[in-house]
C-alpha cells in the first residue's frame, strides 16, 4: 500500500495568510517569530525556519461539526511555502519521539480502538496497518503531547478533504 501524507491545501493556507477566519471565526494570530524548533507548519510540513514569522489559528480537519470533529491550534508559515507533495513521511514526523494516530471511517467518526501513541519511526507502519482495514478511510496524526493536529494519512491516491474550515 502506498501512503499519502496530506498537508493543508494551498488554497486554505493562502486564505488564512490573507486573514480569512479560522475554525472559530477569528483572524489568524500574527506577530509570532519561530526559533526554528517545535513550530511545525501544516502546509509545508517542515518546522518554520528560525527568524521567520508564523500564524497561529484554530483548525478543524472535518467537514462539519459533530462529536468527533476535534478543533485545535495549528501553526502556518506566514510567508508562502510549498505544500508537502505527500509520497514520503514529512520532516515534522521526525521532530518528536512519538505521535498519536487515530483511524476514522468515511463518515469522519473515529473507529474505536484505533487511537495509539506510537514511536516516530513506527508511524508509517502503524498507519499502513490501520489503513489495511477497509473500515478506516484515513488516519489523523496528532501531537502525543499537546494533541495538535499534524497531518492526515490516506491510501494513495485517495484524498480525504482537509478544508473543513470556512474561508472567504
Amino acid at each position: 500500500m502506498t501512503l499519502d501524507y496530506q498537508a493543508l491545501p494551498g488554497e486554505l493556507a493562502r486564505a488564512w495568510r490573507r486573514g480569512a477566519p479560522d475554525a472559530y471565526g477569528m483572524a489568524p494570530e500574527r506577530g509570532h517569530v519561530s526559533d526554528g524548533v517545535g513550530v511545525p507548519c501544516r502546509h509545508c510540513l517542515h518546522d518554520v525556519p528560525a527568524g521567520r514569522g508564523y500564524l497561529v489559528l484554530a483548525h478543524r480537519a472535518f467537514p462539519e461539526l459533530q462529536p468527533y470533529a476535534e478543533t485545535g491550534p495549528i501553526f502556518l508559515c506566514e510567508d508562502d511555502c510549498a505544500r508537502w507533495p505527500g509520497r514520503a513521511p514529512p520532516p515534522i514526523l521526525s521532530t518528536s519521539p512519538d505521535y498519536l494516530l487515530k483511524g476514522y471511517g468515511a463518515d469522519f467518526r473515529i473507529v474505536y480502538g484505533t487511537g495509539r501513541v506510537v514511536p516516530a519511526s513506527e508511524v508509517p507502519g502503524h498507519a499502513a496497518a490501520l489503513l489495511a482495514d477497509q473500515a478506516i478511510a484515513f488516519v489523523d496524526v496528532r501531537s502525543a503531547r499537546n494533541n495538535c493536529w499534524q497531518l492526515r494519512i490516506c491510501r494513495s491516491p485517495m484524498a480525504v478533504p482537509l478544508d473543513a474550515d470556512q474561508v472567504s
